[in-house]
């Protein structure tokens, strides 16, 4: 079996307890050319959501059984045509939940309260009177209203983190919660121009797929109040980052808070030049304790599969 990236020295060495392991422990990213090679007689994948796994890489690895994603996400997966080829593929729900929306939460608070734009400003040496009553005026969580698009796991996690800030929580899904659920996040459900119209804070928090790409664009973004916030933490593609660039440029909102990209490790140049959005690097799930689980979690679901047991966490 081949593991695509760095993962833990213990989760490796588990694995080769058992099976032939090929571990990429230089955790250098590899195109689909080199991961077609190094997959050539592999049963299983540990993969990333950095590792796409389309038809015409499937068609290059015969032997291949099962991807295991390290993540929630698959939508790095053709997971129609690895169901046609008999291909299982795992991923890692719940393990992440909480930590995931800690960092939205941390983005959410950067950004209304201009933390990095501080940050910056004390570094650069460019704090030289101790006060002022208008300097670096930001915007309150607390009873502020909380817009949620996207309720599964991670976006409930949210929803209970505004408890703490009494802030008022309206919430859109594909399909409406049960009324517990809803209760205990304290959310009531609206369509999502409602939200957009209503919200003082947006958080992205659905799946990423066709049918959510830019699902969040200029339009929507139109519908927000000027004082507005924008929180991704969910996928790249889910927002036009084109035209968040430019609202963000025009003040059309007042700010955003970012943990993924279109294109990633690529992004939009135009967010460099903006002091109104907090960027973090795709670590929604970076804890040592949360990624560690992750990769046990993978770890279980590719032992079970290549011992012919059905896997804890299928996609398919």
């Amino acid at each position: 079996m081949l593991i695509t990236r760095g993962v833990f020295e213990e989760v490796a060495a588990g694995l080769a307890g058992k099976f032939e392991v090929e571990h990429n422990s230089a955790d250098q990213p590899w195109g689909p050319e080199e991961l077609a090679r190094h997959l050539q007689g592999k049963h299983g994948a540990l993969a990333t959501v950095m590792d796409r796994f389309d038809e015409a890489l499937l068609a290059r690895c015969p032997d291949l059984q099962v991807i295991s994603n390290i993540a929630v996400g698959y939508n790095n997966i053709d997971v129609a045509a690895c169901t046609k080829r008999g291909i299982r593929v795992t991923n890692t729900p719940g393990v992440l939940d909480d930590t995931t929306a800690d960092l939205t939460f941390a983005l959410l608070m950067a950004a209304a309260r201009r933390i990095a734009e501080g940050d910056a400003y004390v570094r650069a040496g460019d704090w030289k009177i101790a006060f002022g009553v208008q300097y670096f005026l930001g915007q309150d969580l607390h009873h502020a209203t909380l817009g949620i698009i996207g309720m599964g796991r991670i976006g409930q996690a949210v929803a209970r983190r505004a408890r703490g800030f009494d802030m008022r929580v309206l919430y859109n899904n594909r399909t409406r919660l049960a009324s517990e659920d809803e209760q205990r996040c304290n959310a009531s459900y609206v369509d999502q121009d409602t939200l957009l119209a209503e919200a003082d804070f947006v958080v992205v928090m659905a799946p990423y797929s066709p049918a959510t790409h830019h699902l969040i664009g200029a339009a929507e973004i139109a519908k927000m109040k000027p004082t507005a916030i924008l929180v991704n933490s969910a996928r790249g593609g889910i927002v036009d980052d084109a035209a968040l660039v430019e609202a963000l440029k025009a003040r059309r909102i007042a700010g955003a808070g970012l943990d993924v990209f279109e294109g990633e490790p690529k992004l939009n140049p135009g967010y460099l030049a903006l002091r109104n959005v907090v960027m973090t690097p795709h670590v929604g799930s970076a804890s040592r304790a949360t990624r560690l689980a992750m990769c046990n979690t993978a770890a279980a679901n590719m032992s079970a599969v290549l011992e012919g047991r059905d896997p804890p966490n299928p996609v398919n």
